[in-house]
């Protein structure tokens, strides 16, 4: 059992009646995962097989959560136990058991707990508008700049100017849109060196 002492602090600082839970949540991980090590991911702990995310448990003001990564969501509260106010709400050890050993099992067999679920379906394609295909053929400069852009980044630019409502602000975006490609900039140029 790799102990982290990130997580020993975590659950120092946790409130009273968090603590106890915490523990005996960790406790169980290793318990199921004695391989598995331990760390602090998105603010709360984790753990981890070859450092690839199994579970996570965090404490909140008035419960705590736990999540197996991967495993189907129940409820509206975070992970798979729900709420946890108490130890009593705790699922029984070996549904848990069941859900951590199904994690490590995906993670041998796909690389990642979530692995499996397939790819998300791509977004659909907008449609260029009339009036921004004419413009654009007006300054040969910013058609070529839009026809080697990425797809997602074509898309940007088109979502931006189909989404204005009123027609002035339309007009407006496709000039700026213009301008932008006709010097070779990307929608979201602004952003690149943040």
């Amino acid at each position: 059992m790799q102990t982290d002492p990130r997580v020993d602090d975590y659950i120092a600082k946790a409130a009273d009646f968090a603590r106890p839970i915490l523990i005996e949540l960790r406790a169980r991980v290793h318990r199921v995962l004695p391989e598995a090590e331990e760390g602090i991911k998105w603010g709360m702990p984790h753990f981890l097989l070859g450092g690839k995310n199994v579970a996570g448990m965090s404490a909140f003001k008035a419960h705590c959560a736990f999540i197996v990564h991967g495993a189907e969501k129940e409820g509206d509260a975070m992970g798979q136990c729900g709420r946890v106010e108490t130890i009593d709400d705790l699922p029984d050890e070996a549904e848990m058991a069941q859900a951590l050993n199904a994690a490590r099992e995906r993670i041998a067999q796909h690389g990642s707990a979530t692995k499996g679920r397939g790819k998300p379906a791509p977004k659909p394609e907008i449609p260029m508008p009339d009036y921004f295909a004419t413009a654009l053929a007006a300054i040969p400069k910013a058609r070529a700049t839009f026809d080697a852009l990425a797809p997602s980044h074509r898309r940007e630019y088109l979502e931006w100017i189909t989404e204005a409502k009123r027609e002035a602000t339309r007009e407006k975006r496709v000039a700026t849109a213009l301008e932008w490609l006709a010097e070779g900039k990307k929608r979201n140029w602004k952003y690149e060196n943040c």
